[in-house]
């Protein structure tokens, strides 16, 4: 393997030159001498070494990764993002796959500790935090996202989840729908948590009391009903059909999630529920999929491209100075109204097209 010393002696100049090119500076070298240390450099195929730069530096160039499901299409694309932010920043981004396992989160966030990560962004997992002191200790700045984190003094970039939820519900109301259910994620947990308070909101400003999530109401009495289970296809899929068997009044749903609203279209359809003559839905998240099912599927669309630099740019500023004092952005997020809810359905159902319905 090439050394330094080898590129250095192949260009004719020392090795300390190689340096400033390769790191471009801290001193400046004359164009003609760069040109030959870089000429040098392909004709011996030299890579510097890593670690003796992260030595030098103090720094990896890596920054750690946590999601709590990687298989969840809205992570991925979250993550996607994320990943190019970062190495537009000259970083590598490790990810690690919780699977929503609060024991498996700590051994990721250990692991990358151990690999001197420079920084770590956190999709928090359910449960217990048993890496909290741990990660204090160690010093090393990380971000939470998506999911807010009560209590824990750390820098948040989330998207507006309880507004969004707000206006999925309105606009179901503007389409004259009146029981509306909702179908939504873990209890307890952000952003579920958030999702279904906004729901709430929407209903009790337009007279109409919302369930409280328990087996009872979410197929009997007066309250729009409300089903909890995880954001998968079959949850959605499973409380769906518990929901619009036992109670056929309902007439919309708001569905805290893309993925579990792909299973809520399978239950109606199963049960010969017509979407959305019969039963209109707004879901969350914004997924490139949410535009191929049919109808195409109306949803809040959060600001993935705006989430993954925001996140990467509070990151680096805080590795950059650690003393920085934690920060909270709160994005919005856009209604995309396609055929599911009653609006205009986009001729080929693009993930760019946006019906223009006329209704708020």
């Amino acid at each position: 393997m090439a050394t330094r010393q080898d590129v250095a002696r192949l260009a004719g100049t020392s090795p300390s030159v190689v340096s400033y090119v390769l790191n471009n500076g801290p001193r400046s070298v004359a164009p003609a001498t760069r040109e030959r240390v870089l000429a040098a450099v392909r004709a011996l195929d030299y890579r510097p070494n890593a670690v003796a730069r992260s030595l030098r530096m103090s720094r990896t160039m890596t920054l750690g990764l946590v999601v709590p499901d990687a298989a969840n299409p809205f992570v991925a694309e979250l993550a996607r993002t994320l990943e190019d932010h970062a190495w537009a920043a000259g970083y590598t981004l490790l990810v690690g796959n919780s699977v929503d396992d609060a024991g498996r989160e700590a051994g990721y966030l250990r692991t990358f500790l151990d690999r001197r990560v420079d920084g770590l962004v956190l999709i928090p997992a359910h449960g217990d935090r048993p890496w909290r002191a741990e990660l204090d200790r160690s010093g090393v700045p990380f971000l939470v996202l998506d999911r807010e984190l009560d209590g824990v003094a750390a820098s948040h970039v989330l998207a507006d989840h309880t507004r969004g939820a707000w206006e999925a519900t309105r606009h179901l109301l503007a389409h004259g729908r009146r029981r509306i259910g909702c179908v939504a994620g873990p209890a307890g947990i952000h952003p579920t948590v958030d999702r279904v308070a906004g729901w709430r909101t929407a209903l009790a400003e337009a007279g109409i009391a919302a369930g409280t999530g328990s087996a009872d109401d979410a197929v009997s009495g007066d309250a729009a009903p409300l089903l909890h289970g995880s954001f998968g296809r079959l949850d959605g899929y499973r409380s769906a059909l518990a929901l619009l068997s036992g109670d056929r009044r309902v007439d919309a749903l708001f569905v805290t999630c893309d993925t579990q609203a792909a299973g809520v279209l399978r239950a109606a359809a199963e049960l010969g529920i017509r979407v959305p003559d019969d039963l209109a839905l707004v879901a969350f998240d914004g997924i490139a999929a949410a535009a191929y099912t049919t109808p195409a599927l109306s949803t809040m669309c959060q600001p993935f491209e705006e989430l993954g630099r925001t996140a990467v740019r509070r990151l680096l500023a805080r590795v950059k100075e650690p003393g920085l004092a934690p920060t909270r952005d709160v994005l919005p997020v856009t209604l995309l109204a396609r055929g599911s809810c009653g609006c205009p359905d986009p001729a080929g159902g693009g993930p760019d097209a946006r019906a223009a319905s006329g209704i708020p």
